[in-house]
């Protein structure tokens, strides 16, 4: 009988909690540099994130807006400036 969780079920669920943070990161860094690349990655650890059932649930949510609102900044500044990119 077995009263722990295995090793693997703990480092996933751990796994998890990165890619949530890391999407938090990732989407609130991309509103400022690089947001047609971070935007998308932000989206993706977030959804992976939520797909595992990862315990920072807030988090992974975060970094999930964070990554959209990149891409609606992105799309907002494109048709003000008619570029692919933005500066300050």
């Amino acid at each position: 009988m077995q009263l722990t969780a295995p090793a693997s079920h703990r480092t996933g669920i751990r796994d998890t909690d990165g890619m949530a943070v890391a999407s938090f990161v990732l989407g609130l860094l991309g509103l400022l540099v690089l947001n047609l690349f971070l935007g998308p990655i932000a989206i993706a650890l977030a959804s992976v994130a939520l797909w595992r059932g990862t315990e920072r649930r807030g988090r992974a949510w975060l970094g999930l807006g964070l990554g959209v609102a990149d891409l609606l900044v992105l799309a907002a500044f494109m048709e003000f400036d008619s570029t692919i990119s933005w500066s300050f």
